[in-house]
């Protein structure tokens, strides 16, 4: 076994601290340098953070470490979806198994509780540290405080960017080396975060299991519970036209827009008005990149390698999995780093370019289709299929959440289990003979 690496790694968001542990508990000395002050002492700023959700991918990567039990007693487990119509009609969509369920987290919380327990494993933390330039063929990171503005030279074995979608680790390699590929993409869609307090006595109102989403056909509204009772929303919004983050320039045009598109939500936002012009609005990337690892100098993980838009929830639990696949690899090849790196690469980079497209694609789903009969009954029949040939039929949400199936794998699943349902709903009159003898003899024979 090479001997153990001094390694850094740059952020102390969702993946760098749990990273961190991860290789703390392999006894390596560990240190991370985030650029913000320590969220611990500090009120993070209303508005900057989509709930997040958390599935089998992102339970496996904090199983790992051990501490998937710690989490859990701060998630609230939702079992689907509940669409709300324009009339206040509600539609429910189990998501997987009756026992199965992804759990609504904070971000801030599960954070904190990350970085707490990498200090625990004797990971060292430094705040305030905006990281400036990282030398590749070096091996250094150059650093200042954002408050003194005193410089930081910090050099290492090995430098992991784990500093989100606009990583300096990223930037360095970019400017830095040769046939880089890189690009970045926005949606027309910008998001918005609002709020539902808690009720009177700190009941919820709204279902607290399940994910409320208002699909209104290009954009929409979600809301996920937190525990004080209350339900963070976020409103998927274009940027600009008729409906529009542009159009909306007035408290008074805001709650008239809520009022006729989203009317159920008025009375449980007393601070609509307010929230809508305090908090920020955000802008929504792709990043995809390539290489991800330079020698066995630097390597990026999470985000910095592979951001995503949050419309499969799989952005943290992607990051997650990075985690638990490099420490895999580390057991296989026995912490050789010149073959887990690009072994890590070869693993993760197809997976990541497959849960971005599926999170582009499951947007459209959410704001155009969960809320048409048509969709709901196309769901039934492949639950219906899934329950009788479980072996032959695994729905592609499920495969995404429910399963450490490769990203890639199932986006190729999905797309071939889309074509057969195609079929499947022009049939004539499926509505009454979904359930038919014929069609599940039609189903079978397509999958083969």
């Amino acid at each position: 076994m090479s001997e153990k690496k001094n390694i850094t790694i740059l952020g102390s968001g969702l993946v760098g601290s749990l990273l961190s542990i991860y290789l703390s508990k392999r006894g390596y000395e560990v240190t991370v340098y985030e650029r913000r002050p320590d969220m611990r002492e500090h009120k993070m700023a209303a508005g900057r953070s989509i709930n997040l959700a958390l599935s089998d991918r992102g339970w496996r990567g904090l199983e790992g470490v051990g501490i998937a039990d710690d989490i859990r007693r701060i998630g609230i487990p939702m079992y689907g979806r509940q669409m709300h119509s324009v009339n206040g009609m509600l539609t429910n969509q189990q998501y997987g198994e009756s026992n199965q369920a992804i759990y609504a987290t904070s971000r801030g919380i599960l954070n904190c509780e990350l970085m707490t327990l990498a200090e625990k494993s004797g990971v060292k933390i430094h705040f305030n540290q905006r990281c400036l330039n990282v030398n590749l063929e070096g091996k250094e990171a150059y650093f200042e405080h954002v408050e003194s503005k005193e410089k930081l030279t910090v050099k290492s074995d090995l430098i992991v960017g784990s500093d989100g979608a606009f990583s300096a680790a990223r930037l360095a390699m970019q400017l830095s080396t040769d046939r880089f590929q890189y690009s970045q993409s926005y949606i027309d869609h910008a998001y918005k975060e609002l709020l539902i307090p808690a009720g009177p006595n700190g009941e919820f109102l709204l279902d607290k299991n399940m994910l409320h989403i208002w699909p209104r056909g290009g954009y929409m509204m979600i809301a996920l519970p937190n525990l004080d009772g209350s339900f963070t929303c976020t409103l998927f919004f274009p940027n600009e036209g008729r409906h529009s983050f542009a159009s909306l320039t007035s408290k008074s045009s805001v709650l008239a827009f809520f009022k006729e598109v989203f009317p159920d939500t008025v009375p449980l936002m007393p601070t609509l008005q307010d929230d809508f012009f305090d908090n920020p609005t955000g802008s929504l990337v792709t990043v995809r990149c390539f290489p991800w690892v330079y020698k066995e100098n630097v390597c990026l993980i999470g985000d910095a390698a592979h951001a995503i838009v949050p419309f499969y929830g799989q952005g943290m639990n992607c990051g997650f999995e990075d985690c638990s696949v490099l420490n895999e690899l580390l057991d296989t090849h026995n912490d050789d780093w010149s073959k887990v790196l690009p072994a890590f690469e070869r693993s993760r980079k197809p997976n990541a370019d497959a849960i971005a497209e599926l999170a582009l694609m499951n947007f459209i789903e959410m704001r155009d289709k969960v809320g048409q009969p048509a969709f709901l009954l196309q769901k039934k029949i492949e639950a219906r299929i899934h329950e009788k040939y479980p072996a032959k039929w695994l729905p592609l949400y499920s495969q995404v959440t429910f399963s450490d199936i490769p990203y890639a794998v199932a986006l190729s699943n999905g797309l071939r289990q889309e074509s057969i349902m195609r079929k499947v709903m022009a049939l004539p009159g499926i509505e009454e003979r979904w359930d038919s003898h014929e069609v599940e003899k039609m189903i079978l024979e397509m999958i083969g």
